[in-house]
């Protein structure tokens, strides 16, 4: 794991909070979630995911240009798969603070209704 440099400079302030408004949509962690096991056509993503065919694209366009996934075409068709795996960790820290805070306000609210 690399160490940021501190005070971090705001040019690299600037690349990382880029990257987080990349991947900080629904859609888009949904879409990653979906390539995590293998490389998906638009069509298969946009029927697992339920969207149309444009918004599907349209993400993956945004996922595609910040290179967190990369494109193959065969026919008319496009593949996508994941080109920097390093996003599933971010999501995973992310996910964990998460289940963390909820563990927290469960035991906060229960504590809470207990003692009523």
């Amino acid at each position: 794991m690399t160490t940021l440099p501190r005070p971090i400079p705001m040019d690299l302030a600037e690349l990382i909070a880029a990257r987080l408004r990349v991947i900080g949509d629904a859609n888009r962690i949904r879409i990653l979630d979906q390539l995590r096991d293998g490389e998906l056509s638009v069509a298969q993503l946009t029927e697992r995911l339920g969207t149309s065919q444009q918004n599907t694209s349209k993400h993956l366009g945004v996922l595609l240009q910040a290179g967190i996934v990369s494109r193959r075409k065969e026919g008319t068709s496009a593949w996508y798969s994941v080109a920097d795996p390093g996003v599933y960790a971010l999501c995973e820290e992310v996910c964990g603070g998460l289940q963390a805070q909820l563990a927290d306000l469960t035991q906060l609210v229960g504590g809470t209704a207990a003692g009523s």
